[in-house]
């Protein structure tokens, strides 16, 4: 990537975007159709970011017989633009398996999959992203007291170096979530390590896990702890009667819709309330039937065969966790009784969900300018664009953290090319994207080097 010189402020960028995941490789595709019908006049100069080596999406609950929850429809490309060769089809095609993937008669393909098809979408954009570069910061280029670039300043193993945007779209993910006064440890997981950790495993002879949670990673760490370690016991811990079922009916899943997304943004809040609780068991700490049936099965044959290996604490909480030198104990409380139950295991797995990464964590003296709602949640509008002071001009996009505004739909993999789509659309009716000559360098007397 090409250096201005000294005396030289950094080009100016279109859009820049924090993260290279699903989200933002979506928003590079669409950039890229759009340069491709806009020609010159209209196109948008994007660049991204990715801290991490190469492309990565969950890589520790790629579990090998895992399926996505998603139809395969739900790609980066097909909601918004049918006719994509980004698609999961195209991908299909290009691997060889599309009427393999049509005998299968399923719409939801293996995670491992899917993976594969991100990590193929991706390759297709890399010249528009920067891997092993981490986004430290971003300050505002304040001119007359008016905010019309952003300075991005971006860590890689060649220093620091400064761009400069018009926008920017953060994509920067869900971090995992322990409980408090938990820490993760060689012996004490959260679920995103489970692949990545288990390797490490490999010659050992590990008698007992405990799994920690309710929801669908939970219940898949179960059932794969259960398989891989035949010799060990296997205890899931949850604080419910048992897995609670996904309700992926056709009515309920409605919430899913793009158009869902819209009418929560305009609805009062008491009913975004009552839409939240309503619909919460179609993504939150719920399973996949099918999988909660397999693993009926397994604790009931093992019943009958008399050898139990797989124990469910159910109506329970894990109430500490306390390392040894070769063990970790983990102490069950009945909700009911309060009795405890003392297990040592050689690991605990917590697989206590995610949160969104806080979406002006990286914005510095920037995040003062945008404004927050009476809870002290971030506003934004229905575009995806950050509420800001007037004298912001720069639009600051968000690709998650927005169900508190935009509802369940908003952020996930389900709404992702009607949601890039959107993006793209208000970054042009706003007048940003640039003439042929308007990606230009200028001088601001600071000298200060960028990429």
């Amino acid at each position: 990537m090409a250096q201005p010189r000294h005396g030289e402020a950094p080009l100016i960028h279109d859009l820049i975007g924090i993260g290279f995941g699903p989200s933002n490789v979506a928003m590079a595709i669409a950039v890229r159709e759009h340069n491709a019908r806009a020609g010159g006049q209209g196109a948008i100069d994007a660049l991204f970011f990715e801290q991490q080596s190469s492309f990565g999406w969950h890589r520790g609950m790629l579990i090998d017989d895992a399926t996505m929850q998603v139809s395969f429809l739900k790609d980066l490309v097909t909601l918004r633009n049918p006719t994509s060769d980004f698609s999961f089809l195209c991908y299909l095609q290009s691997r060889g398996r599309m009427v393999d993937f049509i005998n299968h008669k399923s719409l939801f393909p293996l995670r491992v999959e899917f993976h594969d098809y991100f990590e193929w979408a991706a390759g297709r954009v890399d010249d528009m992203v920067s891997y092993g570069h981490e986004v430290v910061g971003v300050a505002p280029v304040v001119r007359d007291g008016v905010v019309e670039h952003l300075d991005v300043t971006v860590r890689s193993g060649e220093g620091l170096a400064v761009h400069r945007a018009r926008n920017l779209v953060i994509g920067t993910g869900l971090r995992p979530v322990m409980p408090d006064g938990v820490e993760r440890t060689e012996r004490v997981w959260h679920n995103s390590d489970l692949l990545a950790k288990v390797e490490d495993l490999e010659g050992a002879a590990p008698t007992r896990f405990v799994v920690v949670g309710a929801g669908q990673s939970a219940a898949e760490n179960v059932a794969y702890l259960h398989g891989r370690f035949p010799e060990a016991e296997v205890c899931a811990v949850f604080s419910r009667y048992g897995y609670s079922p996904a309700d992926d009916s056709s009515f309920a899943n409605r919430i899913f819709d793009p158009e869902a997304v819209g009418e929560y943004f305009d609805a009062p809040e008491h009913v975004k309330r009552r839409l939240m609780d309503y619909h919460g068991n179609t993504n939150y700490s719920v399973v996949d039937i099918d999988l909660i049936d397999d693993l009926y099965r397994r604790m009931y044959r093992e019943k009958v065969l008399g050898t139990e290996r797989l124990r469910f604490l159910n109506v329970s909480r894990l109430v500490e966790v306390k390392e040894t030198s070769d063990r970790v104990r983990a102490t069950v409380r009945s909700l009911v009784s309060g009795e405890e139950t003392h297990l040592d295991a050689d690991v605990v797995v917590f697989a206590t969900g995610y949160l969104p990464a806080d979406p002006l964590g990286l914005l510095g003296e920037v995040a003062d300018r945008c404004l927050r709602d009476d809870e002290g949640r971030v506003r934004v509008e229905r575009d995806y664009r950050v509420s800001t002071d007037p004298d912001l001009r720069c639009g600051i996009y968000v690709q998650g953290g927005t169900e508190h505004t935009h509802g369940i739909t908003s952020s996930l993999l389900s709404n992702t090319a009607v949601r890039v789509g959107e993006i793209l659309d208000s970054l042009v009716d706003r007048g940003l994207a640039p003439d042929a000559d308007a990606v230009r360098r200028v001088v601001d007397g600071t000298g200060r080097m960028a990429g």
